[in-house]
């Protein structure tokens, strides 16, 4: 795929092993742009061979001076993270480290040896089989797991206040503009971390930023001009491929939920997309359907076997649903 704006774009589906399709159906959005993070990974040690560093950035990062302690840090790290906080004091952040994720995800730098492949294999595989927004149950999408990540590979926590500076990091900050540019807390700013670009950033500034304290409210304001700019074809508005079925109907989050949560389910049907709520409801029993309703699909299913197999083949694939109800 061809872009100008980048050296070269990646389907995530193109760089997937297995079902694609079956894997990305049981996440919402956000669970399904980090669920693949993990195999990407693993796609770039084989596409790029020659590369011996490999660092990622959410796509609501912005850089601002070159990671020059990042680049000798993995020449003798395998894996690096950035925490959310770097000091205590800002109580909401800390509880929301607890929930969310000590490290935050929206950046990681690895390197090519064995250590960090072993890392991004368990990651991986870990994503897998949970990357859900389900906290209750201890998981937060890719990001929770890596709070594991020290106790198990050689991990370097880098406590650089200007690496993922970002709204976790906002108060006391000691952000500063210089004549030869950004600093904080007298280490140069890297990049910013823009999460919750709109309502979430400005209410963080509110409740955090001291009154007459200006200088990230430049920083954001610099950031949203560019936003902008690049929101100008209406490009956030792009509807999400994952969304619907083929038919245009939009996937239910409770079937995905339930989905995700049935084996048997999961693995019966190559292709989710192919189907719709209402078959997967009358299997997974996700809400209410009236008598009505499941006399109206018998009867679209009864024409659909007729049209694929005749009327023999309808016939036997009525008796052969009848005996599998029976046991």
């Amino acid at each position: 795929m061809e872009s100008p704006y980048f050296d070269k774009v990646v389907l995530s589906k193109d760089m997937w092993n297995g079902n694609f399709n079956r894997y990305i159906f049981k996440h919402a959005i956000v669970e399904a742009s980090t669920a693949v993070k993990g195999q990407f990974f693993r796609y770039l040690y084989t596409a790029y061979p020659d590369e011996a560093q490999f660092v990622y950035l959410d796509p609501d990062c912005y850089v601002y001076s070159d990671f020059v302690e990042l680049r000798e840090l993995l020449k003798k790290h395998p894996i690096v993270v950035c925490p959310h906080v770097l000091e205590p004091g800002n109580i909401d952040m800390e509880l929301s480290s607890t929930a969310h994720g000590v490290y935050n995800l929206g950046f990681l730098g690895v390197n090519r040896s064995e250590e960090a492949q072993k890392m991004i294999n368990w990651w991986a595989e870990r994503l897998y089989l949970f990357c859900y927004d389900d906290i209750q149950n201890g998981v937060f999408t890719d990001q929770k797991w890596i709070d594991l990540a020290p106790c198990f590979f050689d991990t370097y926590i880098f406590k650089h206040h200007g690496y993922d500076f970002a709204t976790w990091r906002m108060m006391d900050s000691g952000l500063e503009k210089r004549a030869d540019g950004w600093y904080v807390q007298g280490e140069p700013l890297r990049f910013v971390h823009f999460s919750g670009y709109g309502r979430v950033i400005e209410q963080c500034m509110k409740n955090w930023l001291p009154e007459g304290e200006k200088e990230f409210h430049e920083l954001y304001a610099d950031y949203c001009v560019e936003h902008e700019a690049a929101n100008a074809d209406g490009v956030s508005k792009t509807p999400w491929t994952y969304d619907n079925y083929y038919t245009g109907e939009k996937v239910r989050l409770d079937i995905r939920n339930a989905y995700r949560k049935n084996n048997d389910i999961m693995f019966a049907y190559d292709d989710p997309f192919a189907y719709s709520n209402m078959f997967y409801n009358l299997r997974l029993g996700v809400y209410h359907v009236s008598l009505r309703d499941k006399l109206n699909i018998w009867a679209e299913g009864c024409r659909r076997a007729y049209r694929e197999n005749g009327f023999g083949g309808m016939v036997k694939k009525i008796f052969a649903r009848i005996k599998s109800k029976l046991g």
